[in-house]
């Protein structure tokens, strides 16, 4: 308990010394929340998703649990969600026709997430790829996206669901896409965050991903989450120490050491200790004045 403690009061403070405060100048970039083709700037399509009410869905699914949903592998096996239980998971949603923004998020994707496994481990988080254009994006059609755009991480997985769950799949983690015939579907650009329970806790925006931006909440994920009772307990704490010590350095685009959060965590565990000193002192007292007082 007093580990998610300072697990929490640390990602707070090491969010903050790391932010730069933002300027007029400075101001990132609004995320683009849906994905649409370039046909539909020709005039060939007239609607368009409703971006107010696809955000809406998308944010309220927040806090919710996944279901145990059965989808297949590449290799055309089946995977239960439930399987990446136990560690924090990232999902987004693509489909394999799309020859523009499917293949740059999922290549923006592979950069923030190459630079998280860097500071996190590959063993620490996983990544699922889901195609939603059913029957299309079948696990051959997968496996084709994934070779042409470099996808090889051992933690990252693309999955094929059955059209007949595919609603309720989508429902699930809000997300909506729509087909705009002749130009493609119009979808949202969302990667959502996943913990180690099964609930989902973030929806990131955008057609680039940051290490900081999925880096950051999986620190706290992981480093929050209960310790394993196979994994030795103070090897696997220091472990966290150090993922909740290392920083986004935006001008780099990499993780550094921030060594004034070891400082602060040695400071906190000192003042941990004088107040468990005190409480051992004040009880030993209060025991010692009952025993004259009888």
């Amino acid at each position: 308990m007093t580990f998610r403690i300072f697990v929490a009061f640390f990602a707070s403070v090491s969010v903050f010394s790391t932010v730069p405060l933002a300027t007029a100048d400075t101001a990132p970039e609004k995320p683009k929340l849906t994905a649409r083709p370039q046909g539909i700037n020709t005039g060939a399509s007239l609607a368009t998703l409703d971006e107010k009410a696809a955000f809406e869905l998308s944010q309220s699914v927040i806090g919710k649990p996944v279901g145990d949903f059965v989808l297949l592998d590449r290799s055309g096996k089946p995977v239960e969600l439930s399987r990446y239980r136990g560690k924090p998971l990232l999902v987004s949603f693509i489909y394999t026709a799309c020859f523009q923004i499917c293949p740059t998020t999922t290549r923006n994707l592979q950069k923030a997430v190459q630079n998280t496994v860097s500071v996190l481990g590959a063993d620490r988080f996983n990544v699922i790829s889901i195609g939603f254009n059913q029957p299309f994006d079948s696990p051959q059609a997968l496996k084709d996206f994934s070779v042409k755009n470099g996808i090889s991480l051992p933690n990252w997985e693309f999955l094929s669901p059955s059209p007949a769950i595919l609603d309720d799949l989508t429902r699930n983690f809000g997300f909506r896409a729509m087909w705009l015939p002749p130009a493609g579907f119009d979808h949202m650009n969302q990667v959502t965050l996943v913990d180690a329970q099964g609930r989902i806790i973030r929806q990131v925006y955008g057609e680039k991903y940051t290490a900081e931006d999925l880096a950051e909440p999986l620190k706290v994920m992981i480093a929050g989450s209960a310790i394993p009772p196979q994994v030795g307990t103070l090897k696997e704490i220091m472990a966290r120490v150090r993922i909740i010590c290392s920083v986004y350095d935006p001008v780099t685009g990499r993780y550094r050491t921030n060594y004034s959060l070891y400082f602060q965590f040695a400071g906190f565990l000192s003042f941990m200790g004088f107040m468990i000193f005190l409480s051992i002192n004040f009880w030993k007292n209060r025991r010692r004045n009952e025993k004259k007082i009888y």
